[in-house]
């Protein structure tokens, strides 16, 4: 007997212990002994097209998933499908975490428009412009390093592509010490992570601390997040050019060191927005611990057929990079 011939006696068999089921449901005989052994037979066959359509249900998810993941899969250079090109918003050799080259959403969750966010900090190693870097690693003591320990603080962040300034807020939220400590980290986890959900409420500075957003031209919206204090170069309104200097990498708001979170938005506020995926000029989308250098942008020159326009969508850079909780925003 062939597979569609067993397929179909298993229809024919259920068909029948539902008329059984239904009839004994209906007239509400007693049943003997054969009664009873027809009823529990019925039952179980009757249970089969339960478990059928269970099976049925659990393999279209998985089909779902498969061909979701196929479509969402990155590319050589970690750019995902449909990705906004725009430049580096850092220039020299940075390394990459929380990258949704590796999973997505990158922060585990997609509040605060994080779908495809990143976090970058300060590589190890001598930086094109003469800084050192040697972020310290995990350790007991002191329990919240100073700032100026981690070379990340203080670089310039960068406009990734030429765009417009709709939210400039840079001295509402001190720099606090790093927490990437073991103390560091248990009282950011328990402590100041309940803190932060609560201020969440009355706004997003508290999540991610004082911040940058640019409209760029394709109407994407980019968000540079734990900047340090006082250090904006930019205000409301401000045209900016691709390259141009918007503030300092500081550690504001939900952060455990001294780093650069950014992410791509489909609007002005992430309380409302959904997570844009982006891709590097020259990098693409690094992968989580990979060490990557970034040119510093420029403005494309009038009539330049070679140069790209700013804030463009596509599938990332064609050229592959150097190796490379809802209050996350880490």
């Amino acid at each position: 007997m062939n597979g569609a011939r067993v397929v179909g006696a298993v229809r024919a068999a259920q068909a029948v212990a539902t008329v059984v089921l239904l009839g004994a449901a209906v007239t509400g005989v007693e049943a003997g002994a054969t009664g009873r052994v027809v009823l529990w037979v019925a039952v179980a066959v009757w249970g089969t097209a339960a478990a059928e359509i269970a099976v049925r249900l659990a393999l279209g998810g998985v089909r779902a998933l498969r061909r979701r993941g196929a479509a969402d899969a990155p590319g050589a250079d970690g750019a995902l499908p449909g990705a906004v090109r725009v430049d580096s918003p850092v220039a020299g050799r940075w390394r990459a975490f929380n990258s949704p080259a590796d999973k997505v959403p990158s922060h585990g969750t997609r509040s605060l428009a994080q779908t495809y966010a990143i976090d970058i900090v300060r590589a190890p190693g001598d930086d094109p412009d003469g800084t050192p870097g040697s972020t310290p690693g995990l350790r007991w003591w002191p329990p919240f390093p100073a700032n100026r320990d981690f070379p990340a603080y203080g670089a310039p962040v960068l406009a990734p592509a030429a765009g417009r300034v709709v939210t400039a807020v840079g001295s509402a939220h001190r720099d606090h010490r790093a927490r990437n400590t073991v103390p560091g980290l248990v009282y950011l986890m328990v402590v100041e992570q309940m803190a932060r959900s609560v201020a969440a409420g009355a706004g997003i500075g508290a999540i991610v601390g004082n911040h940058v957003v640019l409209e760029l031209a394709d109407g994407s919206y980019a968000l540079f997040a734990h900047l340090r204090r006082g250090s904006t170069t930019v205000r409301p309104g401000d045209a900016v050019r691709a390259g141009q200097q918007l503030a300092e990498v500081g550690n504001s708001g939900n952060s455990s060191e001294p780093h650069l979170h950014f992410q791509l938005m489909d609007g002005p506020d992430p309380r409302r927005a959904a997570g844009v995926p982006f891709a590097w000029r020259g990098v693409g989308v690094p992968r989580n611990g990979t060490d990557f250098t970034a040119a510093p942008a420029r403005t494309p020159e009038a009539g330049d057929p070679t140069a790209d326009a700013a804030g463009t969508p596509g599938t990332g850079d064609a050229a592959a990079g150097t190796g490379t909780t809802g209050t996350a925003v880490s």
